[in-house]
């Protein structure tokens, strides 16, 4: 896409009135965007494709014939196109994001005119920051490498298992770890808590996610992850083992100080940085009520959410880490902390939990 381009939008769903809606919506909610075409089955749109030319693809999950996880794995090796995924409450929706989706919104009620135009200025404003995105193909759909040489077996001795299983100290153990993440922030956050220890200190998680989702979402990471993993709820303790999702909907999510504990606390508030749950509100109060025991982790997102509360984390003692450029779907708030001195270590997704642990190994 040039400068000055209007993006290129191709909608793909298997209701006719949907895409029509979306097809007259879009460019009236921002001049920017031009729908190109849309198409009921994802069979005729990969046939469109060459010839429509889009910058940005819509895409129902649940379609009739082959569903949105299916149709990703035939598209992206041939076009690596960034796709925002249209749906429902649905759980499939993660599982598309981990096959190579940007970003996703909720359908909304066609019957109430204010959560219609909700969804179009939201979906507008992710079609502007997906057409920036960075697509990758995903692992899964990269060509099986071939085998590797035999490797000397591992180093089982009771030491080698010391070392690897040590506990954490206590003052470890008392550290709040912060997470913020926005477009691309699912898969990030999900590859960074996977490779960390069942007993890793609390964590706090803020990723922009509708309401329902978030709790999807900590349930699919609980699947996943050696940690417990759900949805914060109101009072909750952070404690060792335990990481928390800032639920999505009306609520901004906060920790404070209680004596020795820290608790999290949900509670109803405006948008902070167009968001609720907001990155900086979860940042700002980590700042204050754990100082210098705490670690803040800025993650891929479009805008600057969090960027001011991670700097306010550091100047308050704590360790911050950024998420690189290279390895974001989008490079804009962990940019924004960086410039303006929030980042003290800054690197790729994959190697964030190792530095993590280490730090704590180290306290």
């Amino acid at each position: 896409m040039t400068l000055n381009t209007k993006i290129r939008v191709l909608v793909i769903d298997d209701s006719l009135v949907f895409d029509r809606f979306l097809s007259e919506e879009l460019p009236k909610a921002n001049d920017s965007i031009e729908v190109v075409g849309y198409s009921m089955t994802p069979y005729d749109a990969l046939g469109r494709i060459p010839t429509l030319k889009p910058d940005v693809i819509t895409l129902d999950v649940e379609m009739p014939g082959i569903n949105g996880i299916d149709f990703l794995k035939e598209l992206l090796p041939k076009y690596l196109l960034p796709v925002i995924l249209v749906s429902s409450l649905n759980v499939n929706v993660f599982d598309a994001l981990s096959n190579g989706a940007v970003d996703f919104v909720k359908k909304p009620d066609m019957s109430r005119s204010y959560t219609v135009q909700s969804f179009v200025q939201n979906l507008c404003s992710k079609i502007l920051i997906s057409s920036r995105a960075k697509v990758r193909l995903p692992t899964s759909m990269h060509p099986s490498p071939a085998p590797a040489a035999s490797m000397p077996a591992a180093d089982t001795s009771a030491h080698a298992q010391e070392v690897v299983q040590r506990p954490f100290s206590l003052r470890a153990n008392n550290t709040v770890i912060a997470i913020g993440a926005s477009t691309g922030g699912t898969e990030a956050t999900l590859e960074i808590l996977k490779e960390l220890p069942a007993d890793i200190p609390g964590i706090i998680i803020t990723q922009h996610m509708p309401e329902g989702f978030t709790k999807m979402y900590a349930e699919r990471l609980d699947r996943l992850c050696k940690m417990e993993v759900r949805e914060a709820r109101n009072g909750d303790t952070l404690r060792p083992g335990l990481a928390l999702i800032s639920p999505g909907g009306d609520l901004q999510t906060k920790v404070e100080r209680v004596g020795s504990q820290y608790i999290v606390k949900c509670f109803p508030a405006e948008k902070v940085n167009g968001h609720r749950p907001s990155v900086d509100v979860l940042f700002y109060s980590t700042a204050v009520s754990a100082g210098s025991s705490a670690v803040g982790i800025i993650l891929t997102g479009m805008g600057q959410d969090g960027a001011d509360g991670l700097l306010h984390m550091r100047r308050a003692g704590a360790y911050t880490i950024g998420q690189d450029r290279e390895s974001c779907v989008v490079y804009g708030m962990p940019m924004v902390a960086y410039r303006i001195g929030g980042v003290i270590t800054q690197a790729p997704c994959q190697n964030i939990a190792r530095i993590l642990v280490n730090y704590l190994r180290k306290l």
